[in-house]
This record gives structure tokens, C-alpha cells and sequence, in this order.
């Protein structure tokens, strides 16, 4: 008996000891699922949002793109007739040529602009806060008020554009209403006002990036240009990408200035895709038509964004 009370009250065998182990995996494990429950909650108001402002119109509109619909009458379907009609019609496929121009232009001209500017403004510049607020504040600027103002620099007689050219001996040009130089007026009031946000980006970027990789190259005698290109480029590659996708959708989705600047003309010289989808809807009332081509904007810009994914991506590994 004695030997038997020994035993039971000695330590616990080694196939008893894991039962603590459990009990602290099984808390540990109820934590984690607290948390992810309190993070969906969190997160609740967004998908919400998404869902019903996002979700529900992107729904809506693919099945109005099968649909023949004027707002009046109820919905005829019709296939795919819209998305062959879009593809076909050489108004629009000028206006999608018009608006891969006017990206073409705008997004890496006013991307290279923006990051100079962020460079120097980067600096222990005299005035730095003015410099920054005046570049921004086309950003924060209807793009009405801007267009109006634009409108006024390139009037033909009067205007601040034909004045600089007249005082360098150069002959005027009628910007908006030329087949040549309207779309060249347009890009740069485009590039004009999309450098504010771009700059600001890169300001931020460029004040996380670590400074003792700056003093060691500088220690190596690298000059400032070869630590531009060696360190700030490479290392900016995140807000690269943020900064390139942002303003390609931007680019693509241009509207005001064009409504206001051109309306189209001359002969869709400066028509883009987001114009050409409001003239259908809102003046011909070709809700389906109008879905199709808001739709195959989408998708264009879906495969520009993964394009540019995949190559910083392959970019990364490479480097």
C-alpha cells in the first residue's frame, strides 16, 4: 500500500504533461480567433461600403451591358451586340487611342517632374512649406476653376500663352481649336495639375528612406547624382508603383478638363473614353452601350495594373 501511495503521489507520468500544453494552445488559439473576430468587425464598414457602393454597381452595370436600355423603356438583352458595337465603332476606338496618348504623356512626365521636385524640396530649402503648398495646390483646385483659368491662357488674342510666344518673335496658335495643338494643350494641363499629389507622395517616401545609407556612400565618394540613381531610384520602387497606378487610372478617367477645355474636339482630336461614356449616357441615353464601354475601361485598366505588377515584381528579383 505504501509503495502504491508512493506512486500515486510522485510527479505526473510523461503522458499526463502535455495536457497543460493543450490548454495554453487551446487559449492561444481562442485569442487569435478573438482578434481576427474583432478585425473583421473592424473592417465591417468598409466591405459594407465597398459592397454596396463598389460591388452592387459594378453588378448592375455588366448586366445593363447586355441590355439594350434608354432610362425610358425597360431592358431588351442583347448579348454582347454593346461590347461588339464599342469595338467597332471608330469614334470610340479613337477616343480609347486619345486617352492612351494623353497617359502616355502625362503619367511619366509628371511623374520624373514630381520627383525632382520631391528631391529638392527634400532639402533644408529656405521657404520649403511655401514651395510645397504653392506646387499642391492645383491638387486640392476644382478642375473647373482650372480649366476656366487654362481657358483663358490659351485664348487666341488675349491669352497669357500667345503673349509669351509674341514676345519671343513667335507666331500665336489657336491651341484648343487646332487639330495639331489641342491635344499638346491638353497633356499639359494635365501633367500641370497632376504634379502636386505625385510630389507629395515622394515626399513622403523620400523621408523614411534610411540616412546612414546616404553617409556611407557618401563615404565612399559617391557623388550626389550616383546616389540618386543607386539608392533614392531603387528604393522609391513602392511609391513608384502607387504613384504610376493612382495616375494611369486618373489619366484614363479624365473628364472635366476636356468637358470644359475642348468638349471633345476638334474632330475627337482630344475625345477620351470617360467623355465618349458620358456622351452615351447622358446625351444619347444608351445606358447598356454606356455600361459596355465603362466595362471595357475597367478591364483596361485592370491589365495595366498587372502588367505594371508583374514588372516591378520581376524588376525586385532581378535586382
Amino acid at each position: 500500500m505504501a509503495t502504491i501511495s508512493a506512486t500515486s503521489a510522485g510527479p505526473p507520468s510523461a503522458t499526463e504533461r502535455p495536457r497543460p500544453h493543450r490548454r495554453r494552445t487551446g487559449a492561444r488559439s481562442g485569442a487569435v480567433r478573438a482578434r481576427h473576430r474583432a478585425g473583421w468587425l473592424m473592417v465591417a464598414p468598409a466591405l459594407l461600403h465597398a459592397l454596396l457602393w463598389i460591388g452592387v454597381p459594378v453588378v448592375a452595370a455588366l448586366i445593363l451591358s447586355l441590355t439594350s436600355y434608354d432610362v425610358l423603356t425597360p431592358p431588351r438583352f442583347i448579348g454582347v451586340a454593346n461590347y461588339v458595337e464599342a469595338l467597332g465603332d471608330p469614334v470610340f476606338r479613337r477616343a480609347m487611342a486619345n486617352t492612351a496618348v494623353y497617359a502616355f504623356f502625362t503619367v511619366p512626365v509628371a511623374m520624373v517632374i514630381a520627383l525632382v521636385i520631391a528631391v529638392m524640396l527634400n532639402t533644408s530649402l529656405r521657404g520649403r512649406a511655401v514651395f510645397r503648398t504653392a506646387i499642391f495646390l492645383p491638387q486640392v483646385t476644382a478642375t473647373i476653376a482650372v480649366a476656366l483659368v487654362w481657358l483663358w491662357i490659351y485664348e487666341p488674342r488675349n491669352g497669357l500663352a500667345n503673349a509669351v510666344l509674341s514676345f519671343f518673335g513667335l507666331s500665336g496658335q489657336n491651341w484648343l481649336s487646332s487639330t495639331t495643338w489641342a491635344m499638346p494643350a491638353v497633356i499639359v494641363v494635365g501633367i500641370w495639375q497632376g504634379i502636386g499629389l505625385k510630389m507629395l507622395i515622394y515626399l513622403a517616401a523620400l523621408q523614411g528612406l534610411p540616412r546612414e545609407l546616404y553617409e556611407a556612400a557618401s563615404v565612399d565618394g559617391a557623388s550626389r547624382l550616383r546616389q540618386f540613381f543607386s539608392i533614392t531610384v531603387p528604393l522609391l520602387r513602392p511609391a513608384t508603383f502607387f504613384v504610376f497606378v493612382t495616375s494611369v487610372i486618373g489619366a484614363f478617367q479624365s473628364f472635366d478638363q476636356i468637358y470644359i477645355l475642348t468638349d471633345g474636339g476638334p474632330a475627337n482630336t482630344t475625345t477620351m473614353m470617360t467623355y465618349e461614356i458620358y456622351k452615351s449616357a447622358f446625351r444619347e441615353f444608351r445606358m447598356g452601350y454606356a455600361c459596355a464601354q465603362s466595362l471595357i475601361l475597367f478591364v483596361v485598366l485592370g491589365l495595366l495594373t498587372l502588367a505594371n505588377r508583374r514588372l516591378t515584381r520581376s524588376a525586385d528579383a532581378g535586382s
